[in-house]
């Protein structure tokens, strides 16, 4: 764009120059050259008024070429200009899909599930693992207390729990994600027999 800017401002110059020179030619009368000193032999040569109009004309002829290409030039720069202005506007952002804003609500539901699933079995796992070693240093002491097998039962109890929790919310979010996809398939498989059959 830079370049077009340039371009036109050097043939803007350059045609002013033309016009001026035109102008000067022929508004002022051409003044009398100093005579150079000619050999004897030689005869002065006067000056042709018709070479010199021939000479105005065909520089007329070049100046009015040259206001046609400068005006094609600041034409073509006007139509650049206007592409550049619609492609530097951006498009309106489309809004988003009411159904896919509902999917990643309920694909975010589903994984603070999982998370709080996973977290409940890390602090049973903990809770049977520290009951386990108090009930093997009861059993090193000979010691046999009922109340650490209690625990140890109930303690491994809810880990399963916490385990099988953890598993059914793996399984929902891994549902909740395949059922979309396999939604549009059946869609497009629908739409896709509809027109075999018609």
């Amino acid at each position: 764009m830079t370049q077009i800017d340039e371009l036109q401002s050097r043939i803007t110059r350059a045609l002013d120059r033309i016009s001026q020179g035109v102008e000067g030619l022929s508004a002022a009368p051409a003044p009398a050259p100093e005579p150079e000193p000619v050999p004897e032999e030689a005869p002065a040569e006067p000056v042709d008024s018709g070479a010199a109009e021939a000479e105005i004309a065909a520089l007329q002829v070049a100046l009015d070429e040259e206001k046609m290409a400068n005006a094609q030039l600041e034409e073509r720069v006007r139509m650049l200009h206007v592409r550049l202005e619609e492609q530097v506007t951006p498009a309106p952002a489309p809004e988003p899909d009411a159904a896919l804003q509902e999917q990643l609500a309920a694909q975010r539901e589903g994984m603070a599930e999982l998370d709080t699933e996973l977290q409940r079995l890390r602090l049973s796992n903990d809770m049977l693992r520290r009951t386990s070693e108090e009930m093997r240093a009861a059993l090193e002491a000979n010691v046999g207390e009922p109340h650490l097998i209690n625990k140890a039962m109930l303690a491994e109890l809810e880990a399963l729990r916490a385990a099988r929790a953890a598993e059914e919310a793996e399984m929902r979010a891994v549902l909740g994600a395949l059922e979309p996809v396999l939604a549009e398939a059946a869609g497009t498989d629908a739409a896709s027999g509809g027109e075999a059959v018609q």
